[in-house]
């Protein structure tokens, strides 16, 4: 069979020849792989610059997609780190970390769509625990990720959700409550984020970096109420791996931070939320503008821009 090959990190992969895979497991099984999503977890595996990378090449690239299995049947499945990925005409999957399509389920748009979304989904379900008529702020709610978190957060029950990010046209058409827009003047964003974040209960943070130092310094003098917790959850770090935390934000009002991610959400939890999540995207509740490209042409995809929320998604 043909695959996407990346044999030097940071290079795009090539279309080649490598062995048909072999379901060995108990529960594994072959399918034939009709969509995957070229996401930016994806692009950062093949980088070797993702935390859970292993440095080792070559590999194929992908973490998840919909595939057909013997029965002729649409499955959407995640693969646990592996170098043999999803963008081949053929994948080996675990059955249990996978999920039926619903009929009448577009393939492309749920490989697009699940990868997203699923970032807010686990983080308030299982890292979070959002109680319904709580407030979310989305730091970074201008990408695909971030724009998905605030419809995320709605549909789970959030009272006020809150957009922040650069770009306000961009940040308004997920319809948040309030947004601060980043491009603005220092003072401002400043100014807004406290007036905004003064009882925000979740934070989802996209960016990490200097951005959340930054917000913290504007959001924690600002809180009404020091008796309430304010949970930041580390998603994304688009704007830095390391941020310069404010000592004073830890000791001036209730905050906890945590991440979500592999590794702090047990690979159990993260397949019991697949079910329930594909029925909201199949029922049209969390879309995306899919760019759609063959597989063979992987090379291609790998160099083309994309805009706003769009997401290249390699089909068969």
């Amino acid at each position: 069979m043909r695959a996407a090959v990346v044999e030097e990190f940071g290079s795009p992969p090539r279309w080649t020849e490598v062995p048909d895979p072999v379901a060995t497991g108990r529960h594994e099984a072959v399918v034939d792989v009709v969509a995957v999503g070229l996401h930016p977890r994806v692009r950062s595996q093949a980088a070797g610059s993702h935390y859970t990378s292993t440095d080792e090449l070559p590999l194929i690239p992908g973490i998840d997609g919909v595939g057909r299995d013997a029965e002729g049947r649409l499955r959407y499945f995640v693969l646990r780190d592996t170098v043999h990925g999803s963008m081949a005409q053929r994948a080996v999957i675990d059955v249990r970390h996978s999920v039926l399509l619903p009929p009448g389920a577009d393939p492309a748009q749920v490989a697009a769509v699940m990868n997203p979304a699923m970032s807010s989904w686990i983080a308030l379900r299982q890292r979070v625990g959002l109680r319904a008529g709580q407030s979310v702020l989305v730091l970074g709610a201008t990408g695909n990720a971030g724009a998905m978190a605030v419809r995320v957060a709605r549909r789970l029950g959030a009272g006020r959700v809150i957009a922040v990010g650069r770009g306000a046209q961009r940040m308004a058409a997920a319809d948040p409550d309030a947004i601060v827009a980043l491009d603005d003047a220092p003072d401002r964003v400043a100014e807004q984020l406290g007036r905004a974040a003064s009882d925000v209960d979740v934070v989802l943070d996209y960016l990490w970096g200097r951005p959340t130092a930054d917000a913290l310094r504007a959001i924690v003098p600002a809180r009404h109420d020091d008796d309430q917790k304010l949970t930041w959850v580390q998603i994304g770090s688009v704007a830095g791996t390391e941020s310069p935390i404010p000592s004073a934000a830890l000791r001036a009002t209730r905050l906890d931070i945590v991440g979500s991610g592999q590794g702090s959400v047990p690979a159990t939890r993260i397949v019991a939320e697949l079910g329930e999540l594909l029925d909201e995207v199949a029922a049209g509740h969390f879309t995306s503008d899919v760019l759609t490209m063959p597989l063979s042409q992987v090379g291609q995809a790998w160099l083309t821009g994309t805009h706003g929320t769009q997401r290249v998604v390699l089909v068969a």
